[in-house]
């Protein structure tokens, strides 16, 4: 395998691996996620919060115990006297697995009373008397949180020291900070528990959306006009109407695009099949005609439905092209007419047909410079086919309101008044000659519709047709120049 062809193998595959992953699931881990890690940063502050909280309580006791404990020590003269019962012992050391340690001594680091010896604070100078000092320290092997306290007594100057200090297990805090933890967690749980319910209950709703819309796409899976209908989701989030307008928009030229395209078949068969079989017909008689100037004439016969055959395909295939989507741009009408009318003038003049135009020399507009061609084609072909030698066609250009007119004029003989309002549709014809199709007019009509515009006729007094295409000008177009003198091809010979 190629590298190429490996790396598409490897674009397929991750696509497919971001494929298995559902829109629902991702919408969940994106909410659901930030929510355990916002619960886990919020379950390690409030350790750390339970924390700081029980060893202030801790320092808030062994403060109270403290003062309690050096007021049972009183000074006399030089001396001290210590009113220490057992009661208020028994009070110090209430609780059996971790008493609270204390020890007096005086001068301080002189034992004096206790039921432990507790180690001194970290020197740092001679500490204020009466301030209460808090610090860490190991006991045995166990950590504890210490309070001290010195005090002064005594007649004599420098009075005398005494220091007094109680210390607890940092087990006591590691205790109540895992009691708090163990009050708040439960809750902290059960709200988890609810938000992801609402967050899932949530999502699945808002999803719900997209499952009707999937179950309405898929009765839309066959490839007919019928089935084409546009979806309709009357209560979903406004994300949810939009994707439904462009689906819409997308089935709505799926179903334009089948319906050309089976009118474009149902169109080409009808036409086609007689002519076909026409041809068949004389070319079958023509094989087994023995006379060969009777030969000649069957050959002729099929020649001319060969090439009006040919004609109608290309009739046919222009109102397709019509109907498909072509670009629009800036188109010189008036310079379009003219050349079209200098293609057609060396026909005119063969058939004696007086062909002229008149009119602006520039006429802008926005539009397919190919439609608009072969619409100006259709027309003026259509007049030097019906109107007969002797007959002047008049093409001419000019701008009216906010339209831009172009109309073609012959004197012709003309339609009647009933037949007027049928001359635009497809394969209607007023005449039984040869070499039309029915098409040519009808394809001028599309044309000026997909243009904004539209096609008419009306009747010339004293006789003669006289067909017009209206086309809006641009909006912001510049202004057009005056009318110009008639400019008129070569006439007939």
């Amino acid at each position: 395998m190629t590298q190429a062809g490996e790396h598409e193998a490897q674009v397929q595959n991750q696509a497919q691996g971001k494929a298995r992953l559902s829109l629902k699931r991702q919408l969940l881990l994106w909410l659901l996620v930030p929510q355990l890690v916002l619960f886990a940063v919020g379950g390690a502050l409030a350790y750390r919060f339970a924390l700081h909280y029980a060893e202030k309580a801790i320092d808030q006791s062994l403060t109270q115990t403290l003062r309690s404990l050096a007021r049972q020590i009183k000074p006399i003269g030089s001396g001290l006297l210590v009113d220490f019962p057992k009661a208020a012992r028994d009070i110090i050391e209430q609780d059996p697995k971790d008493p609270i340690s204390y020890t007096v001594s005086s001068p301080p680091g002189s034992f004096l009373l206790g039921n432990v010896s507790l180690p001194e604070p970290a020197a740092d100078g001679s500490p204020t008397p009466g301030a209460v000092q808090l610090y860490d320290a190991d006991v045995k092997g166990k950590r504890m949180r210490l309070a001290v306290m010195e005090l002064e007594y005594g007649e004599s100057a420098p009075p005398q020291r005494m220091r007094v200090q109680v210390g607890q297990s940092l087990l006591v805090r590691e205790r109540l900070t895992t009691e708090l933890i163990a009050d708040m967690i439960l809750p902290l749980l059960m709200l988890a528990l609810l938000l992801g319910g609402l967050v899932y209950a949530g999502v699945s709703r808002g999803l719900r959306p997209l499952t009707r819309l999937q179950a309405q796409l898929g009765d839309r899976f066959e490839p007919a006009v019928s089935r084409l209908s546009p979806i309709e989701l009357t209560q979903a989030p406004q994300e949810v109407h939009a994707l439904a307008h462009a689906l819409n928009q997308l089935l709505a030229a799926v179903r334009r695009s089948l319906t050309q395209e089976k009118r474009f078949l149902n169109d080409a068969a009808h036409q086609l099949r007689t002519p076909l079989a026409g041809l068949v017909l004389q070319a079958e008689l023509a094989m087994t005609e023995p006379d060969a100037q009777t030969q000649r004439a069957r050959l002729a016969k099929v020649l001319t439905g060969a090439q009006r055959s040919a004609h109608l395909v290309h009739q046919l295939l222009s109102l397709a092209r019509n109907e498909s989507d072509v670009p629009m741009r800036d188109v010189d009408l008036a310079v379009l007419a003219k050349d079209v009318a200098r293609e057609l003038t060396p026909r005119a003049i063969r058939l004696g047909i007086d062909l002229g135009f008149e009119g602006q020399e520039h006429l802008r507009v926005e539009g397919s410079e190919l439609l608009l061609r072969e619409a100006i084609f259709n027309l003026l072909d259509n007049a030097l086919h019906y109107a007969g030698a002797g007959a002047e066609v008049t093409l001419s250009v000019r701008e009216q309101g906010r339209e831009a007119l172009l109309q073609v004029r012959d004197n012709g003989p003309g339609v009647s008044q009933a037949d007027l309002p049928h001359l635009f549709e497809r394969f209607w014809r007023a005449s039984d000659q040869p070499e039309g199709c029915g098409l040519g007019l009808a394809i001028v009509s599309e044309i000026s519709l997909r243009h904004g515009g539209r096609a008419s006729a009306h009747a010339v007094d004293p006789k003669g047709l006289c067909v017009k295409i209206h086309l809006p000008l641009p909006t912001s177009d510049q202004a057009q120049p005056a009318a110009a003198s008639p400019a008129q091809p070569p006439q007939h010979s």
